[in-house]
């Protein structure tokens, strides 16, 4: 009877594992792959890829995802420009290598892939993103003016282009500042924009120096682009230091005289009292012998 029982047991387990891999694989959540393309003052390129999954009725970002671009139409193993893992912002980024320039070079208009295989949580994912070659330029003219193009690369031709949207800053420590109170600019037909920079008295560098920077950001076609220009149109940064000067927050032995008198004083003040009260206890002693 042992033995019967067994064997009806292994049949039941044989038959009802299919479904319980199945049960597993629907537990599993889709996995979104957002890719974006960065063209960065036209001396470098990378791609940053977001990995999100909606769980419990919103999106979340996933961290922790192994995940492989490839450059081409397919994701060919001779097309693979590396690998990388998601951060706990569910980004990665790659740079994308000088062995690329072979098939970047082949056509204006290039695709890029990312997949990723999942894990135990989390599907399958792949993310596609299709871009046209283009750059863009940033210069000045008399009067504070700025002046940027964009040109794209249009059956092989460098064409400007118009109705796309610039952002003209000054790069600060937090970010962009932009460069007067309007937010965008539009190219024209020329494939230009001009912004006036109304940011006077902006601290710059130690020679007055500040980096303006116009970008393209997240465009359909292009993707993020961004160039930049140094000018000096700030105001002289002069750093001074109060290290070997007394002050309330110098380093030890450079504190004010009258916060030193006032500690000593204090020190003083007390040990004195400790004195007198140790001669007068002794004093006590000496008349209770007697």
């Amino acid at each position: 009877m042992k033995k019967y029982n067994i064997i009806q047991l292994l049949i039941v387990a044989v038959l009802l594992m299919p479904s319980m891999l199945m049960a597993q694989d629907v537990d599993k959540n889709n996995l979104v792959l957002t890719l974006k393309y960065f063209n960065d003052n036209n001396k470098s390129h990378h791609l940053l890829v977001q990995a999100k999954s909606k769980i419990d009725g919103k999106f979340q970002q996933i961290a922790d995802m192994p995940v492989r671009f490839y450059i081409g139409l397919e994701p060919m193993v001779e097309n693979l420009l590396g690998k990388g893992v998601t951060n706990d912002k569910g980004e990665a980024l790659l740079v994308i290598p000088p062995q690329a320039q072979a098939e970047w070079l082949k056509s204006p208009i290039q695709n890029f892939i990312v997949l990723s295989d999942g894990n135990a949580k989390f599907e399958e994912g792949r993310g596609d993103l299709t871009i046209t070659k283009a750059k863009l330029k940033i210069d000045t003219v008399e009067g504070k003016i700025i002046t940027a193009s964009i040109i794209a690369l249009i059956d092989t031709v460098w064409t400007p282009v118009a109705s796309v949207d610039f952002v003209v800053g000054v790069k600060r420590l937090g970010g962009l500042l932009n460069v007067n109170e309007t937010q965008t600019y539009t190219s024209d037909s020329t494939g230009m924009i001009s912004a006036e920079y109304k940011r006077d008295s902006l601290p710059g560098d130690q020679k007055g120096n500040l980096v303006l920077v116009a970008s393209v950001i997240d465009n359909e076609l292009y993707g993020n682009l961004t160039t930049e220009i140094e000018v000096p149109w700030g105001s002289k940064s002069v750093y001074t230091t109060n290290f070997d000067h007394r002050t309330l927050f110098a380093r030890r032995g450079h504190s004010p005289i009258w916060l030193e008198m006032l500690a000593y004083t204090i020190v003083l003040a007390v040990w004195s009292v400790i004195i007198y009260l140790v001669f007068q206890i002794n004093k006590i002693k000496k008349l209770g012998i007697e």
